[in-house]
């Protein structure tokens, strides 16, 4: 029976081992930590930003930020370089330019195409 409690246990405590601690300064050192990383995607969920991400690349790039927040360097210096290295995906809310057109302009264009499709479908079944 105690074997059973140790191995249930050991089984459900692996959620708190997830959580990151990281030794900032100052007040405003951790905000700007919470504020990037709640700004900046996960590369490999995608749909989630850093902060909500468990995977392993989204903690490399927690530390990365934690460690450039620590060094002192300011939020552009830090999103500019996540961008250089891995692109305009890596943000939340990429600028617009030739290569993020699509991202900004493919829901439109859906909306577009179904709305042309759904006025050719109505009047094909009044002509019937």
């Amino acid at each position: 029976m105690k074997q059973i409690i140790i191995l249930l246990s050991l089984l459900f405590s692996g959620h708190t081992l997830a959580i990151e601690v990281y030794d900032f300064k100052t007040a405003e050192q951790e905000a700007l930590y919470q504020k990037l990383t709640k700004e900046l995607r996960c590369l490999v969920c995608q749909n989630q930003n850093l902060a909500d991400s468990d995977a392993g690349l989204a903690k490399d790039l927690k530390d990365q930020v934690a460690k450039f927040v620590t060094a002192g360097q300011d939020e552009e210096t830090i999103k500019a370089y996540m961008i250089e290295r891995y692109g305009d995906f890596v943000n939340y809310e990429p600028p617009l330019n030739a290569s993020t057109l699509f991202l900004w302009f493919s829901p439109l264009l859906v909306f577009i195409v179904g709305g042309v499709i759904l006025f050719f479908n109505i009047r094909k079944k009044q002509h019937e």
